[in-house]
């Protein structure tokens, strides 16, 4: 796949899906301009030999300097976005202030769709191009405690699928890619961001947040069924290369289960069951 040496942006590289991606992409021939939001994870990329660029998805101007820039090594072209940059906020709804609740949309979807709309002219003019969003398994459904970060993938899915929907006479492909636990430092930021800005002491929730500190701070796999961010890779490559990419791609067991049970099940049944995979209604 040497010959391929195709340009793609990736967000979020510092670590997990996005460091995986980026690292094996560029193995198989891509050229790789992976971003970053803090400056030390920028640097430690260009270290490790990525043309690397500051993005932070919270700061318009951040998002125009470092496209610009890449357009700028790029002669103006561009194959692939893979937006993956994101965190998790933890805690009730009742819980979440405004502020809060739109920070999590800056980073998760805001700053995704500006960046995904100064790419798509790139690709009108160049005749092609992949799109590709890493969802979750909770754009499919909700899970308790975890409003902020699935009320951002419910609203991704809606968005991506109008983009397909009016991109349909180009050749632009847009895909979503919905996995579910996988091996990442995403329960870390979680818990800086649950103790930033969640007042779990005084909550109605108090006593149930204890299970989301306890979760939050343990180490390992999530959940039976994690699987590495390899896994993640697979699908992307396939969205990449395919002449004809999938809408979705699912990733878990979890994820297939899920896309099943949500299909046949009655709504009530439904939420029964995710009430109950929530460790009893402890979170």
């Amino acid at each position: 796949m040497n010959e391929l040496n195709k340009d793609i942006l990736i967000t979020g590289c510092s670590s997990g899906i996005g460091l995986c991606v980026a690292t094996q992409l560029r193995k198989r021939g891509y050229r790789v301009l992976a971003t970053a939001r803090q400056s030390k994870d920028v640097n430690n990329l260009i270290a490790s030999g990525f043309e690397s660029f500051q993005l932070d998805l919270n700061n318009s101007e951040s998002i125009k300097k470092a496209f610009h820039d890449i357009m700028l090594v790029t002669n103006g072209k561009l194959y692939g976005l893979f937006n993956n940059g994101a965190y998790a906020q933890p805690g009730a709804v009742e819980d979440l202030s405004r502020e809060t609740l739109r920070a999590q949309f800056e980073t998760n979807l805001f700053g995704w769709l500006e960046l995904t709309n100064l790419a798509i002219p790139v690709m009108r003019k160049q005749g092609f191009g992949r799109i590709i969003h890493n969802s979750s398994i909770l754009g499919m459904i909700p899970l308790k405690f975890r409003g902020a970060y699935v009320a951002t993938k419910f609203a991704l899915e809606g968005l991506a699928s109008t983009q397909r929907i009016e991109l349909a006479d180009t050749d632009i492909k847009i895909c979503l890619i919905e996995p579910g636990p996988i091996t990442s430092r995403i329960r870390e930021n979680s818990l800086i961001a649950f103790e930033k800005n969640i007042n779990y002491k005084n909550s109605v929730f108090s006593s149930q947040y204890e299970h989301v500190l306890e979760r939050l701070k343990t180490r390992g796999p999530a959940m039976k069924g994690t699987l590495p961010p390899e896994a993640v890779l697979k699908r992307v490559i396939h969205a990449l290369e395919n002449p004809r990419p999938k809408i979705r791609y699912y990733v878990t067991a979890p994820t297939y289960w899920i896309g099943f049970l949500r299909r046949v099940l009655p709504y009530r049944l439904m939420d029964w069951l995710l009430i109950k995979s929530s460790k009893g209604g402890k979170g």
